[in-house]
């Protein structure tokens, strides 16, 4: 293996043994003149040559386990897009999509990790029709990238009057930002179009056409966002997300075609595919791709998800209840 020394220098995880293979660098340079200066000590020399290219071998092992395993935390994104749309069950449905939104804020505030809304539509119930967020921080999609799928809530709705349990739906979609990006758009795909941004945001919030919908022509897919103080602000951050929304759809239908073969049991992350349900009135949330429970539902939707997360992770299974 040959490595830049200096490269291996500049990275913290690595400095360290870059010193041990430069000494060990230095130390077959005299070896090697040491053979060829006297006979009597070829041998000597030629047994401490072997041991200096074990070390190295050794060594050049390890700083490759480190740079693969840099260059894995690199793929692995540390920043991400969370959407969240109401689905089946009106505004109950909404609801439930404003509580899982809230769910993934507190535990993102445990986490340390940074969280910004991107766009919001609200019902007048205060529940979100859909709602998009950017949030950073260390692991972030190693984490969160199986929540992707159709969250289902059983309970009774503050407005029932009977005291049936009712069934809603709402999808979550984690959407990982890339350093690097392998999907271009074409700009001729692209339609833009302006609008005013509603909430915060100072007097001017109001007057100025700031917020962006960006919509891909040859997908239909769009992207709003109004959160950003400009209208330029707010492009460039639709583009990002619409960039991540199309390199993901490519990822998903090359993965398509090998999902007979593949080993992740967890799931696909397919959209539509119903991953969890929430049943207040036995007080249990069940992941069904891992067959597994937790109970204490109040307090999984104050954010105490690492438990749920963790297993996800481990492909921990159980006996799913119903």
């Amino acid at each position: 293996m040959t490595f830049d020394l200096d490269e291996l220098k500049k990275n913290h995880n690595t400095s360290y043994l870059a010193g041990i293979l430069e000494r060990l660098n230095r130390e077959e340079i005299q070896v090697r003149e040491m053979m060829g200066g006297d006979d009597d000590l070829h041998e000597m020399a030629a047994a401490e040559l072997k041991s200096i290219q074990e070390q190295r071998e050794e060594t050049e092992k390890q700083i490759q386990n480190i740079l693969d395993k840099d260059k894995e935390e690199e793929e692995m994104a540390n920043e991400v897009v969370l959407e969240v749309r109401a689905g089946a069950g009106g505004d109950e449905a909404s609801l439930f999509a404003w509580e899982l939104a809230h769910m993934y804020e507190l535990f993102a505030d445990m986490k340390g990790w940074q969280w910004k809304t991107n766009y919001e539509s609200k019902n007048e119930l205060g529940g979100y029709k859909e709602a998009s967020f950017e949030i950073k921080g260390k692991d972030i999609y190693s984490q969160l990238r199986y929540e992707t799928g159709v969250h289902r809530v059983q309970r009774i709705p503050a407005t029932e009057k009977n005291g049936r349990v009712h069934t809603s739906t709402a999808s979550v979609a984690v959407l990982p930002i890339r350093k690097k990006v392998n999907f271009v758009i074409n700009p001729a795909d692209l339609e833009m179009e302006y609008s005013r941004s509603g909430g915060k945001g100072g007097q001017n919030v109001n007057k100025v056409e700031t917020a962006v919908r960006l919509i891909h022509k040859p997908t239909g897919i769009d992207v709003r966002s109004t959160n950003e103080r400009s209208q330029l602000a707010n492009r460039e951050k639709a583009l990002m997300i619409l960039t991540a929304k199309l390199q993901q759809l490519e990822e998903e239908k090359e993965a398509a075609k090998y999902a007979g073969v593949r080993k992740d049991q967890i799931g696909t992350g397919d959209r539509s595919e119903k991953i969890r349900t929430y049943n207040y009135s036995q007080d249990r949330v069940t992941d069904h791709r891992i067959k597994k429970s937790w109970h204490n539902l109040p307090k999984i939707m104050t954010g105490y998800i690492e438990e749920i997360i963790s297993a996800l992770q481990s492909g921990e299974t159980g006996d799913e209840e119903e």
